[in-house]
């Protein structure tokens, strides 16, 4: 189906990008030929890293005569695989493409390439008062581009929503060469389908985000940070629900299991210390521009959780207990990976049917005899599954595994959740999709990709 890049084809790369930007050798590929994705690896025949939409589009051009799969790339960051050239091939690295074009604070918009580190935007605009709240775990190190190619969120989607609230116009090399703008830098857009929507959460299958224009808001003067311990899973995941139904709507609320936490104080070598019969941890955030308001939601919310037998509630008094509290949640995913032979899972459900889907979590990890560490975004119902191999058989954990993984997507989907919250589908959640989906959804994803993809050539392997 797909053509190998020749000496021939080289020449014509180099015709339009710097042979000094364009890696061959084994060993620089090798830094491309994975992701965070478990131990995937796949190398790609050339690795090109281009600096400006129209060397991508040149590029393109020449995969799309020749039939050369085109694999774009961001940070690595990523955890379903959806960066890896698994049919060889052109990979498109964006690293070069890093700058911030402009932050237009009359209209509380910023322009970007697609190779800007989410952290470094977010502290560009709160230099000036702003705010970009779109910020995963991996913000300091992941790129913008690939937080819209995979619908990337974080913990305060809760409260502001997720970065589909805060794209509004892309620039795109599509399949052919083509370079469109998506949309307008508008607000309302009612003008024919909605193709910005169309490309978050695409994966890099329909085309190549060279710019954007993002969405900011009014930084709160404010927030206040609580960490919550109590006895169960289920008793945390159960007062998650009870804070929203009061009407009091966190910036963040993230849930933590004992064990992860553990981890971490272990890892990061921490002076923390856990009350014993704690088993789970609430981190709540509440933002705004009244302290004296703040309080007052921080004590209704501790009202609240003495309802769920919370056993104890931290109130971060400095900044830097504030940072030390949001570093047990953020490096919780570095942990447990350094910890023991995992898999992760990224599973979204409608908030009060957490406590199920945890309690089931633990259920099936019996039967098939694995371990799981869970945390995640709980106020937006996300939670993350870290499947540990512990005990397990090499066997079971290469392929009896698979059917656990199966019945906790199909939990997962009985409780009116999904397969992914924020990882996106990728390489190692494709063969879940049917769970979700009926061959007629299936059959009009894959039509919308042959209408912009005729030739299947750009990121191939993905999704379906």
């Amino acid at each position: 189906m797909y053509n190998k890049i020749t000496i021939d084809i080289l020449n014509l790369f180099k015709q339009v990008i710097d042979s000094n930007r364009l890696l061959v050798d084994t060993n620089q590929l090798a830094d491309y030929a994975h992701d965070e994705t478990e131990d995937f690896h796949f190398f790609p025949e050339a690795v090109a890293l281009p600096e400006s939409p129209d060397e991508i589009a040149a590029l393109i051009k020449i995969c799309h005569t020749h039939r050369i799969p085109v694999t774009p790339r961001g940070a690595g960051t990523g955890l379903s695989g959806g960066s890896l050239a698994v049919h060889g091939g052109l990979m498109i690295g964006m690293e070069r493409m890093n700058q911030i074009l402009e932050i237009d604070e009359q209209n509380l918009q910023a322009t970007v390439e697609p190779g800007v580190i989410t952290e470094v935007l977010m502290q560009a605009v709160a230099e000036k008062g702003l705010l970009y709240p779109v910020d995963p775990a991996s913000k300091g190190s992941c790129f913008i581009g690939g937080n819209i190619s995979y619908g990337s969120g974080g913990p305060r989607v809760v409260k502001y929503g997720t970065i589909r609230e805060y794209i509004l116009n892309l620039q795109v090399v599509l399949p052919n060469g083509e370079i469109i703008w998506t949309g307008a830098n508008t607000l309302k857009y009612a003008s024919g389908y909605n193709l910005t929507q169309l490309f978050i959460g695409a994966e890099g299958t329909l085309g190549i985000i060279c710019k954007a224009v993002v969405k900011l808001i009014p930084k709160p003067a404010e927030n206040l940070l609580l960490f919550a311990s109590f006895r169960s899973n289920e008793l945390a995941c159960e007062a998650v629900s009870a804070i929203f139904r009061k009407g009091i709507v966190p910036s963040a609320l993230e849930f933590m299991e004992r064990k992860g936490v553990a981890w971490v104080i272990e890892h990061e070598h921490l002076t923390f210390n856990l009350m014993p019969e704690a088993e789970a941890f609430l981190l709540i955030e509440v933002d705004g521009n009244q302290l004296d308001e703040l309080m007052r939601v921080c004590e209704q919310i501790n009202d609240t959780l003495e309802h769920y037998h919370c056993l104890d509630v931290l109130f971060a008094e400095s900044a830097s207990q504030k940072e030390s509290l949001w570093h047990l949640r953020r490096i919780m995913g570095v942990s447990v990976k350094s910890k023991a032979i995992y898999k992760e899972e990224d599973t979204v459900v409608p908030r009060a049917a957490l406590p199920t889907l945890i309690r089931g979590i633990k259920d099936i990890g019996q039967r098939y005899g694995f371990e799981s560490v869970c945390y995640g975004h709980a106020g937006d119902g996300n939670l993350h599954v870290n499947i540990l191999k512990g005990e397990m058989s090499a066997d079971d954990w290469n392929n009896r595994l698979k059917e656990g993984i199966r019945e906790l997507f199909e939990l997962t989907i009985k409780l009116g959740g999904t397969i992914s919250g924020e990882h996106g589908i990728g390489l190692v959640q494709r063969e879940y999709m049917p769970l979700k989906y009926t061959p007629l959804h299936l059959e009009l994803m894959q039509g919308i990709k042959k209408v912009f993809d005729p030739h299947q050539i750009l990121n191939p392997g993905k999704i379906f």
